[in-house]
């Protein structure tokens, strides 16, 4: 499967910018999960890359073959871009049954195609079943009901899911009667060995004409496929069909209608829809949005497999963050069409780039704690948290928080002038969706209108503080004195919210403990992985562990 690059892409209508100068390489055989709240442009990416969105300005390539270029004028329209799309809502022909709206896309197909023997790749499929004649029988008597009597269509799908036939072999197999046989395997030998000498024959014939037969049957002359201009024949089109409807366990359902089937069903018709012309790519806008939690969860298993079996490179719209963690080899994290991680999942949750990163991966959701103080000579950052109780943060890696700010100040600065610079240019408008600092949530008893309240002067030493719910456990010897606002316990765990003061916290105890409202307990703080971020321009500083001085 290819790879796909995008380069300094941007979708704008007038000065509204959908997605702001995008770079991004996905590599060939990987998932990845364009994630981020509602009207991010998640879709509107998605759908540039599919070819059904035209950007503004950039460059994308699938493969090696540029699809878009709006320096050099090139477009290449959706239909020839070998991409699937797999929609919201399915999109099923309500008048066609299962076996029709996956085929149907197929029956249209009409493009330089090698030449194939039909004839020789059925030979071939019947005389691979019949190495195993006590199967074939063991899947036949498989069939029958408790009367004895046989299921013909239960049968051809197993035959057809068992060795990978179209229905038609499948059909010619049965009348083999290889079942009915006193010594299955005997009979089933006697068979192949007809098969096998008809398909040497059709090779001979071939190599009398300085022509081969490849691995799909293909024919091949000087090692390479004749090409004709042709459809894909019923035993083509039937052959794929059975495939994908095996790969996603839907081939009992062929002669039903979309109404006939559950909501699960449906969008596993639709994924069989959408792999059965081979695409090189799978393009996937939230499909499992319109399912209930248990077959969602479901699906996402089925989907972490399907990935595997067809080795396709999956790209998957989604705002929930947890089918991005459970799903993705690597998240694309966007916010008001700009980047802001791409990176593995557990990368982001564990190093979010930003505030807004730490924010939004997370269930529960991170805690936020305003902090304010400056590095000492021995290199840890001393803080007054939570209304003045003293911490001291112990930076994991080697940190000089001078330098880092420095830093900051001249990329913010080179941000301005490339700004700057990009608005001089003739066709350039200014961006009437600017980019903000992520404002974080700091939990509070009695919350504030955040709307009425004015935005504070920053200073260096204006910092926060990012803690994962399950780094704070509860113990008799910790540091921090606590009251039980809220208990959710769910079995293996419990998720808290704990008083301090005038703040909450949110922690995650594993275990079956059994939590009052109102409980006076003690609290710490463990782990290297609390995070330090600047205020001011919303980055993260490091991580590291966090120590409370009495």
């Amino acid at each position: 499967m290819p790879k796909i690059i995008l380069s300094h892409i941007t979708k704008r209508w007038n000065n509204y910018f959908g997605v702001d100068d995008l770079s991004l390489e996905i590599p060939d055989n990987s998932f990845i999960t364009l994630l981020g709240p509602s009207g991010c442009g998640k879709t509107t990416i998605l759908r540039m890359i599919a070819g059904l969105e035209t950007p503004t300005e950039g460059r994308i390539q699938i493969g090696e073959r540029v699809v878009f270029d709006s320096e050099a004028g090139i477009n290449v329209p959706a239909n020839k871009r070998r991409v699937g799309f797999l929609f919201q809502n399915y999109a099923l022909w309500p008048n066609m049954t299962v076996y029709q709206n996956i085929s149907f896309g197929l029956k249209n197909v009409k493009e330089e195609l090698p030449k194939r023997d039909i004839e020789a790749k059925i030979l071939s499929d019947l005389s691979r079943a019949l190495r195993r004649g006590k199967k074939i029988r063991d899947l036949v008597e498989d069939c029958r009901d408790k009367s004895g009597r046989l299921n013909l269509e239960k049968t051809y799908v197993k035959l057809i899911d068992s060795f990978g036939l179209s229905m038609q072999t499948a059909k010619e197999l049965y009348a083999l009667r290889i079942h009915e046989a006193a010594d299955a395997d005997a009979a089933a030998e006697g068979k192949r060995a007809e098969y096998e000498a008809k398909l040497s024959e059709i090779r001979k014939g071939y190599e009398s004409r300085g022509q081969k037969l490849g691995q799909s049957f293909e024919i091949l002359k000087d090692g390479k496929p004749i090409l004709e201009k042709r459809k894909l024949c019923t035993e083509e089109i039937d052959a794929r069909v059975r495939e994908v409807a095996r790969i996603v366990n839907i081939g009992m359902f062929m002669d039903r209608y979309p109404a006939e089937l559950s909501g699960g069903q449906q969008q596993r018709v639709a994924i069989a829809r959408t792999l059965a012309p081979e695409p090189e790519v799978l393009f996937m806008d939230e499909p499992l949005s319109n399912l209930d939690a248990k077959l969602r969860l479901e699906m996402r298993y089925e989907l972490q497999r399907l990935h595997v079996e067809t080795g396709s490179t999956f790209v998957y719209v989604t705002h929930d963050q947890m089918e991005a963690m459970t799903l993705a080899t690597r998240i694309c994290l966007i916010n008001n069409g700009v980047l802001q991680q791409y990176a593995p999942p557990l990368t982001v949750y564990r190093l979010p780039e930003n505030l807004f990163a730490a924010d939004f991966v997370g269930n529960p959701s991170i805690n936020f704690i305003e902090a304010k103080g400056s590095q000492n000579m021995e290199g840890a950052v001393e803080l007054s948290i939570l209304d003045g109780k003293r911490a001291l943060f112990h930076p994991e890696e080697p940190l000089v928080l001078e330098d880092w700010f420095k830093k900051r100040d001249e990329e913010a600065e080179e941000s301005l002038r490339r700004e700057n610079e990009r608005l001089k240019e003739k066709r350039a408008v200014e961006k009437l969706n600017k980019d903000e600092v992520f404002r974080c949530h700091i939990q509070r008893v009695e919350e504030e209108d955040q709307s009425i309240r004015e935005d504070p002067v920053l200073s260096n030493e204006d910092l926060i503080l990012a803690v994962r719910p399950e780094a704070i456990g509860i113990e008799e010897s910790g540091e921090l004195p606590a009251v039980i606002y809220g208990a959710m316990p769910t079995g293996m765990e419990s998720t808290l919210k704990l008083r301090l003061g005038g703040y909450l916290l949110t922690s995650v105890i594993f275990g079956k403990t059994e939590y009052r409202i109102g409980e006076e307990r003690s609290i710490r703080i463990h782990g290297k992985d609390i995070l330090l971020f600047d205020r001011k321009s919303g980055r993260r500083i490091t991580s590291g562990s966090l120590e409370i001085l009495p």
